[in-house]
């Protein structure tokens, strides 16, 4: 909410206010088939104090948000994103299916549906509610193993078979210190027994005091090989205000030092080459690369340097938008793992359907993309940002099997 202007807050506010005053005019419909006086008058207040109330908390957090401690912040600012959704989007389903509902009635019905469609309205509007409450007390931690075979001609024959787990987007200041939820997904990663495992950037929302105790957590992480790792947007400090210069680049480096502590190889326009019987793969990993109004800290030329002369590449570039600004076409580089988008938490991810409003906002924006034996692979993350949910769009872990 920190990015917004008050006179945005205000806008939502207002927006706010319109869709619940038409939930309460079609909200009388069904009140008045209430017999009791007493309950009606409940109901009623009960609405317009929940309103009122949340109202006056998206104002007074935007007005207090600077003088808040960081920490109770990021909790307060998740809490009222995930009270707005769950209030705002229930009721504009109920104002929109009552009121298609009723106008059709009038007129292609002579018969008034006085119980009907009150009650189809209501349901309508409950059943959002209950899925929006799924997606954020459960289908959050529903991590999903999502398996892609790939068929490389160029890929080296020792390296035939090769398992990789790629995994974005922890933003474990989301998780608030929950330990044993998170545990759940190194299990499952560690289960698939995986040559490398790499993460493709946005390990905090903001700060590296959000990292304390992940480390016993995240080194339980095992590869055969090696585990490799970018950074995101996320990951720079850029979204808070810093009494200094100093008090940013000290959390920069602590949480670059984190990736240590969990024995990750943090790859900062660098790249390492990988040697199996004389045949070799390089390992490519860029600073954050996106289009305004995320920054664009990588260097790609820099990163690839001394993987010139290798015929099989894999990049690790954590905005989707840098491939087909710098990749596609313009290099060799066969695969290239990314992030960023989350899928927006939000759509239709079932078999070979995907599908999300993200969609219109990035090109790639999650699973599997292939031009002229050049791949780009989205992954929908792990943990959340803003809403603390996910609808449609379970945490995600890919496991890749590369085949000659």
């Amino acid at each position: 909410m920190k990015s917004y202007s008050m006179f945005s807050i205000l806008l939502l506010c207002l927006v706010i206010l319109l869709v619940d005053y038409l939930a309460f005019y079609w909200l009388q419909s069904i009140t008045s088939l209430i017999p009791s006086s007493t309950l009606k008058f409940l109901i009623n207040l009960l609405f317009w104090v929940f309103t009122l109330g949340l109202l006056l908390g998206i104002i007074t957090l935007k007005i207090v948000l600077d003088d808040i401690n960081p920490r109770r912040k990021q909790l307060l600012i998740s809490s009222m994103y995930g009270l707005t959704v769950s209030s705002f989007i229930p009721k504009i389903v109920f104002v929109i299916i009552i009121s298609v509902l009723f106008f059709a009635n009038q007129m292609f019905s002579e018969k008034e549906s006085m119980v009907i469609i009150p009650l189809v309205g209501l349901l309508s509007g409950f059943l959002p509610f209950f899925v929006i409450v799924y997606g954020i007390f459960k289908a959050v931690y529903r991590f999903k193993v999502i398996r892609q075979k790939l068929r490389l001609s160029n890929l080296p024959q020792p390296f035939n078979g090769l398992k990789i787990v790629h995994i974005s987007d922890l933003h474990l200041g989301g998780f608030n210190y929950r330990y044993k939820v998170l545990e759940k997904a190194v299990n499952i990663i560690n289960d698939l027994d995986a040559d490398f495992i790499f993460f493709t950037g946005d390990i905090v929302n903001n700060y590296a005091w959000e990292l304390k105790g992940w480390d016993n957590v995240l080194s339980k992480l095992h590869a055969i090989k090696g585990k490799y790792a970018v950074l995101g947007n996320h990951d720079y400090g850029d979204y808070s205000k810093w009494e200094n210069e100093q008090d940013k680049k000290d959390n920069f480096n602590n949480i670059q030092h984190f990736f240590k502590d969990i024995d990750f190889k943090l790859l900062l326009d660098t790249s390492e080459i990988i040697t199996i019987n004389n045949e070799s793969i390089a390992i490519i990993g860029v600073q954050n690369w996106g289009n305004p109004p995320f920054k664009q800290y990588g260097d790609l030329q820099k990163a690839i340097k001394n993987a010139e002369n290798i015929s099989f590449k894999i990049l690790l570039s954590h905005d989707p938008t840098h491939w087909e600004e710098e990749v596609l076409y313009k290099t060799d580089i066969t695969l290239t793992l990314s992030g960023h988008t989350h899928g927006m938490q939000l759509g239709v991810n079932y078999k070979n359907k995907l599908w999300s409003p993200i969609k219109y906002k990035y090109k790639h924006w999650g699973g599997l993309y292939m031009y002229h034996n050049q791949y780009l692979y989205v992954n929908k993350g792990l943990g959340w940002i803003g809403f603390p949910g996910r609808l449609g769009m379970r945490p995600e872990i890919t496991l890749f099997e590369l085949y000659s």
